[in-house]
């Protein structure tokens, strides 16, 4: 069986994609910051079945790089799918009230935890060679609208990477997709108190990524509703 990967695994983008890698009939490696976020993530998802935990700091530049030292030892599940999906701060804080220290925050959950999740485990990926990999980044629409400077700057920056690994996988054995996101996305329990899209129903992106070899080095964009019974996607060069 095969196992995916999912940095920010707690998170509501997280959440959806150990939702749909379960439903996938897939494996979960969940990077948690501790027990107290694993046990939140099997509250969300309702059972720890099929889910592998692993504590890292995933906003550190040896975190991630960790975890896959230790599934290279042997003493994690092998993985042969990434689906990235860590963020930081959504707040309308004008441009010229955002402090240093709050800037460089953000930089680094936002943009640079996602950096390094693909610097130290696309190697890994390529090594195995595992003709069905792939490897999966969630940006959103702020990156374009930057009504909310906070996250809509990382995002930027995101969307540069996303088109760097979606040109150096072109012919690899790894599909790198970017899924774009232009609306809210909760946990189930709280989508349905604010109104928003559930990550159960989000996931259904994912799922069908994950089945279809066709999509790759695309941006799959997931702007109304029905985008998540159909994919909508558009390779980046």
């Amino acid at each position: 069986m095969e196992t995916v990967l999912i940095v920010g695994a707690t998170g509501n983008i997280g959440v959806s994609a150990v939702t749909a890698a379960l439903r996938s009939k897939r494996n979960v490696l969940a990077i948690v910051r501790n027990q107290s976020s694993a046990d939140k993530l099997i509250k969300y998802i309702g059972s720890s079945e099929g889910i592998t935990f692993v504590k890292a700091n995933v906003l550190s530049d040896s975190g991630v790089k960790g975890v896959v030292d230790q599934v290279r030892a042997g003493n994690l599940p092998s993985f042969q799918h990434v689906y990235s999906s860590v963020g930081g701060d959504y707040i309308p804080t004008p441009l010229q009230e955002i402090t240093t220290s709050r800037l460089r925050y953000n930089f680094n959950t936002s943009f640079e935890a996602n950096f390094f999740a693909y610097r130290d485990s696309i190697g890994y990926l390529l090594e195995q060679n595992n003709p069905a990999s792939t490897w999966t980044i969630c940006t959103g629409s702020q990156g374009d609208l930057a009504t909310y400077p906070v996250p809509a700057m990382p995002q930027g920056a995101l969307f540069s990477m996303a088109i760097a690994a979606a040109r150096e996988n072109e012919t690899t054995n790894v599909r790198f997709n970017e899924i774009y996101l232009s609306y809210r996305v909760e946990v189930d329990e709280l989508a349905v108190q604010h109104g928003v899209t559930k990550a159960s129903e989000f996931g259904k992106v994912y799922e069908m990524i994950l089945a279809d070899p066709k999509v790759r080095s695309s941006r799959v964009r997931v702007d109304h509703l029905e985008d998540l019974e159909k994919l909508k996607y558009q390779r980046r060069f």
